[in-house]
């Protein structure tokens, strides 16, 4: 980036203020963004980030303040007219219109007109034009339906690019990513820098910062708290910044004194694909993880044992007993609790109410001749939200309108209802800001010292170096170690591992 101090702001932003309902969303910001960088924007959920965004993408309307684009006020009235003036924002869920050809999704609502007919040879030729910056492997007239994640977020940029944007705002861009599919969005970004453009780029992944930002600024309850660069964009600056604690602070749980050794024990899981005889144990009040590379096996595991996929073979022992699971109904009535990856899809019922996603597991134990017991229901409820400090308005309160942190504490919630004797967690703080990571931190080793076996899998290394007592790797379908040495668990070892650097070390058994 260049030098800061010599170079005019390309969009700055001064004392913006939005209110909503009960709610100051923003609270007198001001910012700079500047020509050539990455801004990353950091903060909890509910920091106002994407509100500032959407304000600046003409989703919103600011109630105070000024919005200035190269020295010039602006007020973008829509989206459309952002994008008029230079500024496109890519949600993290994706625009694309997957029945439309990407030539159709790049000019949507903005199609090109030749003697009163869209000019489809135009938008193809333009189009192709952009995909060849971007080293697109698709052509204009390609279906969108047909492509991945990460080509489709290529569509959304191309767009920005046709339309000549000089500001793009990137909301949790590598949410849905491989990390090969991160590395060439980090390419394209640094790229698009290069030829003068403005990244605005929000995340709350810290991982990411040192490789991706130039600067970094910090929202905290709808205000701005600073902005940092260089040295001083290390991970305990930005996170006493966003949570006022610093990042020793995370991983801080209780561990259990005493534990049951081989309390879960699996033996033998096979799925005929991924999962290729696996066999470990775990302790009663041990918090073990699974790490690894994506595809290496770790989710489809996690599935056969609770019985939402068919194996080949395999077993499950809990406490000395061989358990019978043919479905996720068997692993819950047998004491096994299960979070998924995927909370949205696969675990939330996300029009239905707080209270009906917590007492998911439990609503028939509490009901009585076919009747809903109200008031113990509301009381069980209560507990749950305040035990695990829920934010929401109320029980009644749809899931889908809480933030990731507080859907993930719902979902905890729901598991702890049926008193887990081993609770399985599949990416527990995937896409949760780092106030709401520490908590369920925190409750894993809370739920670990009541002597349920704790077993996690995560893609974060830190979180796994930080909250685990013992790790277990996994590539190609196999355990490849058992990491019981603290001192050899981190993250260099982690990865050695995962990635074939050390050869797989089969002298334990399950």
């Amino acid at each position: 980036m260049g030098d800061t101090k010599t170079q005019a702001p390309l969009l700055t932003v001064r004392n913006l203020s939005k209110r909503f309902p009960g709610v100051q969303a923003l609270d007198g910001v001001s910012l700079d963004i500047y020509p050539s960088e990455v801004h990353v924007l950091m903060g909890e959920n509910g920091a106002g980030k994407s509100t500032l965004m959407k304000i600046l993408a003409g989703v919103y309307h600011a109630d105070e303040g000024e919005i200035q684009l190269d020295g010039a006020t602006i007020a973008p009235e829509t989206p459309l007219d952002a994008m008029g003036l230079g500024i496109t924002l890519i949600n993290q869920e994706l625009g694309v219109a997957t029945n439309l050809t990407v030539a159709e999704n790049v000019f949507m609502g903005s199609e090109p007109h030749k003697w009163g007919v869209i000019d489809r040879h135009y938008m193809a030729e333009k189009t192709q034009e952009v995909l060849d910056t971007l080293g697109a492997p698709f052509l204009p007239e390609t279906k969108a339906a047909t492509l991945k994640v990460a080509e489709q977020q290529q569509v959304d940029i191309a767009r920005s690019l046709v339309h000549n944007s000089h500001v793009l705002i990137m909301d949790e861009p590598t949410a849905a990513l491989s990390e090969p599919e991160i590395d060439k969005l980090f390419d394209l970004i640094k790229s698009l820098r290069q030829q003068g453009m403005a990244i605005v780029y929000i995340s709350h992944r810290l991982a990411e910062v040192s490789v991706i930002a130039d600067r970094v600024s910090v929202l905290r309850d709808g205000q701005y708290i600073g902005t940092v660069t260089g040295q001083e964009m290390d991970k305990n600056t930005i996170v006493s910044m966003m949570v006022g604690r610093s990042l020793q602070d995370f991983y801080d749980h209780e561990v259990s004194e005493t534990k049951q050794d081989r309390f879960l024990v699996v033996k033998e899981m096979a799925d005929g694909k991924r999962v290729k005889n696996v066999s470990f144990q775990a302790a009663a009040g041990e918090i073990l993880a699974f790490s690894g590379l994506v595809g290496s096996g770790r989710t489809e595991l996690a599935r056969l044992i609770f019985g939402a996929d068919k194996g080949v073979s395999g077993e499950v022992w809990v406490d000395g007993k061989r358990l019978t699971i043919r479905s996720p109904g068997d692993a819950i009535n047998q004491g096994l609790g299960y979070v998924p990856e995927e909370r949205k899809s696969e675990g939330l019922f996300l029009q239905m109410s707080s209270q009906e996603n917590i007492l998911m597991n439990v609503m028939q134990q509490n009901a009585r001749f076919g009747i809903l017991n109200t008031s113990g229901n509301d009381t069980i409820t209560a507990r749950a939200i305040e035990q695990l400090n829920i934010k929401v308005a109320s029980p009644r309160t749809p899931a889908v309108s809480l933030s990731g942190g507080n859907q993930q504490k719902l979902l905890l919630a729901r598991w702890l209802e049926i008193k887990p004797r081993v609770l399985i967690l599949d990416e527990p703080t995937r896409g949760v800001d780092v106030g709401a990571k520490s908590e369920i931190y925190k409750l894993i080793g809370e739920i670990a010292k009541q002597g349920v076996a704790v077993v996690f899998i995560s893609s974060e290394l830190p979180e796994v170096v930080g909250l685990a007592q013992r790790v277990l790797v996994m590539r190609e379908g196999h355990i490849v170690t058992d990491i019981t040495d603290p001192a050899e668990i981190n993250q260099e070892t982690i990865m050695a591992y995962a990635t074939g650097v050390r050869e797989p070390d089969y002298s334990f058994t399950a």
